[in-house]
C-alpha cells in the first residue's frame, strides 16, 4: 500500500511538472509604436523578438508568450496598457518603458499587482532612490550617470565653459543634474525646452543664446528628436565655434537619417554610452550580427538593453526551475544577473540599477563611408547614480 501511495505521489508530481512546462511565461512589453518616436520603439520590439528567438522561444521548458502594447508616447496611455497587461493578460513580467514619464505613471499599477517590472531604458531618479522596489530592475543605468560620464570626459579634455540644452521632463532634468554633478567648469547658460505631445522643434532662439554666451561646448540631450536639433545646429553656424557633446541623442537610429540629410554637424561630435556595436563580447557579436541579418540595419543602445532584458528574465526563470510563484528566488536570481550580457557581466547596485562602464565615443565616417561610433575610450568605470543611498530596500532573503 505504501509503495502504491509513493507511486501515486510521484505520478501526481510528474503530471504537475508537465502541466507547468506547458504554461507559457507571459511577458508584457510596453513600447512606442506610433508617433515619430516609434522608430525607437521598433528597435526595442525587434530586439526583444530577436532575443526570444535566440533563446529558442522558451525558458525552463516553458514557452514564451510576448504581448506587445503601444504607449503612444503618453503617460496615461502607458498606465492604461500596463493595467491591461497585469489585470487582463496576467503577465509574469513587464518590460520595455522607453520614457521616464510613462514609467513613473505606470509603476504603481505594475508593482501593486506584484509583477516584476524590468525597464529596458527609463531609469528616473525617484525609482533609483525613494521609490526603489524589490520587483523593479533597470537594464540601463539611472539617467544621471550617462551625463556624469560625459562631465568627466569634458574635464579630461580641459573644457572650461559649457551651455546645456534639454527637454523639460524628468529625464531631461536628470541628465542635466548628472552633468552638473561632475563637470568642474562653468555652466554659462541653460535651457529646458517644451516636450511631450507638442514638443518644441525650433531651437533658433536657444542657439542664438549659445552663440552669445561665450561657451566653448554645448551639452545636449534630445532623444528621438535629433534630426531637428542637428539640422538647426548645422544651420546656426555654431559648429566651427562650439564643440557638440550629447547623451541619448546620437545613435544607430539617428545617424543614417542624419547622414542622408547631410547634417554634417554630427560628425566629430562626442557622446557617452554604456554600449556600442563594436563592444568586444561574444554575446554582443551574436546580437549585432543577428540583428543586422534579421532586420538589415544596425541595432541601437535601446535595442541592446532590450535584448539583455530577455536574457535576464530567462536566467531568473531557469534558476527557479520555472516556478514563477517563487518570488524570493526570482528576485535573488534577477539580482545575480547570471547570463551572458552584450556588455559583459552586469552588476546591479542595491537599488537594482546596473553599474555599467561608460565610453566616450566620437561620430566618425567608417571605411565604408557610413557614419558610426568610433574612437572608444573608457570615461567612467562602473558608474553609480547619486540616489542609491535614498533607496531603503530590504535585502533579498
Amino acid at each position: 500500500m505504501k509503495a502504491k501511495s509513493l507511486t501515486a505521489i510521484a505520478l501526481i508530481s510528474c503530471l504537475g511538472t508537465a502541466a507547468l512546462a506547458q504554461e507559457p511565461v507571459r511577458i508584457g512589453l510596453i513600447t512606442t509604436l506610433t508617433t515619430p518616436a516609434a522608430i525607437i520603439g521598433r528597435d526595442v520590439e525587434d530586439a526583444i523578438r530577436l532575443s526570444v528567438e535566440h533563446i529558442g522561444g522558451e525558458m525552463a521548458g516553458r514557452p514564451v508568450k510576448l504581448i506587445v502594447e503601444d504607449d503612444a508616447l503618453s503617460p496615461e496611455t502607458g498606465r492604461q496598457k500596463t493595467e491591461k497587461l497585469v489585470r487582463q493578460d496576467k503577465v509574469d513580467f513587464l518590460t520595455g518603458y522607453i520614457w521616464s514619464n510613462v514609467l513613473l505613471a505606470s509603476r504603481k499599477s505594475a508593482l501593486d499587482a506584484g509583477t516584476f517590472l524590468i525597464s529596458t531604458n527609463a531609469a528616473p531618479s525617484d525609482m533609483a532612490g525613494k521609490l526603489c522596489d524589490p520587483k523593479f530592475f533597470s537594464m540601463r543605468g539611472q539617467g544621471d550617470v550617462m551625463s556624469m560620464a560625459l562631465g568627466e570626459e569634458l574635464n579630461r579634455r580641459g573644457v572650461a565653459k559649457v551651455y546645456t540644452m534639454a527637454p523639460n521632463y524628468a529625464a531631461g532634468q536628470d541628465v542635466v543634474k548628472g552633468f552638473e554633478s561632475t563637470f568642474r567648469g562653468e555652466i554659462v547658460g541653460q535651457d529646458f525646452t517644451k516636450w511631450g505631445d507638442d514638443p518644441q522643434l525650433d531651437f533658433s532662439a536657444e542657439f542664438s543664446k549659445v552663440a552669445a554666451s561665450g561657451a566653448e561646448a554645448l551639452f545636449a540631450f534630445y532623444p528621438g528628436r535629433s534630426a531637428a536639433f542637428m539640422t538647426q545646429f548645422e544651420q546656426s553656424g555654431l559648429k566651427d565655434r562650439v564643440k557638440l557633446y550629447t547623451v541619448y541623442t546620437l545613435d544607430q537610429i539617428a545617424l543614417p537619417s542624419l547622414q542622408d540629410g547631410n547634417a554634417g554637424a554630427a560628425l566629430g561630435s562626442v557622446l557617452t554610452d554604456y554600449w556600442y556595436p563594436g563592444l568586444d563580447t561574444e554575446a554582443n557579436k551574436r546580437f549585432v550580427e543577428g540583428f543586422r541579418e534579421k532586420y538589415g540595419r544596425d541595432p541601437s543602445n535601446y535595442a541592446a538593453a532590450a535584448y539583455d532584458a530577455i536574457g535576464l528574465i530567462k536566467s531568473a526563470v531557469e534558476a527557479v526551475e520555472g516556478d514563477l510563484e517563487n518570488e524570493a528566488g526570482l528576485r535573488k536570481a534577477l539580482e545575480a544577473a547570471g547570463f551572458d550580457s552584450v556588455r559583459g557581466q552586469i552588476v546591479f547596485g542595491k537599488n537594482h540599477m546596473p553599474l555599467d562602464n561608460y565610453y566616450a565615443l566620437e561620430v566618425v565616417a567608417g571605411e565604408d563611408g557610413k557614419w558610426q561610433m568610433g574612437n572608444a575610450q573608457l570615461a567612467l568605470e562602473r558608474g553609480q547614480d547619486p540616489y542609491i543611498d535614498a533607496c531603503d530596500m530590504p535585502a533579498a532573503e
